[in-house]
């Protein structure tokens, strides 16, 4: 389960299959969870939102132009048509409960809640239906709900505090996100942070702080080993399969 590695321990970080394993299937599809499944990974991470009629939908991008070759806005598109459409490279955009049944009952998920520009007044929407979902399913103690937007955040932490929640940071964002500003005001279970922002004395300072470190996003086997040996709690790599290789002692 979600758990931080022991100071000192030799045990390796968990492995999360980023988008599922993206560099192997269709990102965020069915196929691409299975597919971590398959290859030994620890859990995945998957991106949220809804959808013009509100449903919660597997989806990373605001519109259908990158996967799909379409136009379309997922916010303002009815979920009978996106479920029609069929993705470039194969594969359709799954709803949250299809995802986590492909995911099977073990693996670890971590849901990123995607707030869509312009629709940052359906975060407590977005909030309340993947809470019920998680509920529904009984997957809350293998769920971890993580954001870029700390009212996001904040929010998952007040409406299910019983699931862990972990906040999201880029090197592109403005300073204060960048240095996770919020974290001490919202003390959630964990930290994500790029890995360009990573370091060795940072680690060892999230960790006295309580907080599990989950690092995005990491295929190269040299920096994998090396957040191993800084004592990261997870890693979030395109192809967990030979994530878990690189990893092996």
């Amino acid at each position: 389960m979600w758990k931080p590695r022991a100071p000192g321990g030799r045990e390796r970080p968990l492995v999360l299959g980023h988008r599922g394993a993206s560099a192997l299937e269709v990102e965020n599809t069915e196929a691409a969870f299975r597919r971590a499944r398959a290859d030994g990974a620890d859990g995945v991470e998957l991106d949220v939102l809804l959808c013009g009629t509100g449903e919660v939908l597997v989806f990373h991008d605001d519109d259908l132009t990158r996967l799909a070759g379409r136009p379309e806005r997922i916010t303002a598109t009815p979920f009978e048509v996106l479920r029609s459409v069929a993705l470039t490279r194969g594969g359709r955009i799954p709803t949250l409960e299809e995802a986590l049944e492909a995911c099977g009952p073990e693996l670890l998920v971590n849901v990123e809640l995607k707030i869509a520009s312009g629709a940052e007044r359906d975060i407590g929407r977005l909030v309340d239906r993947v809470a019920a979902i998680v509920e529904r399913t009984g997957a809350g103690p293998r769920v971890l709900v993580s954001s870029f937007n700390p009212w996001a955040v904040a929010r998952w932490m007040r409406r299910l505090p019983a699931v862990h929640a972990g906040l999201l940071f880029e090197a592109d964002s403005a300073l204060p996100l960048r240095r996770a500003w919020a974290a001490p005001l919202l003390r959630p279970f964990g930290l994500h942070p790029e890995r360009v922002l990573v370091s060795p004395d940072r680690v060892a300072r999230w960790h006295r702080r309580g907080y599990f470190v989950a690092v995005w996003t990491v295929d190269d086997a040299a920096e994998l080993r090396s957040l191993r040996d800084m004592g990261v709690d997870a890693v979030i790599s395109n192809d967990p399969g030979r994530a878990l290789a690189a990893l092996q002692p």
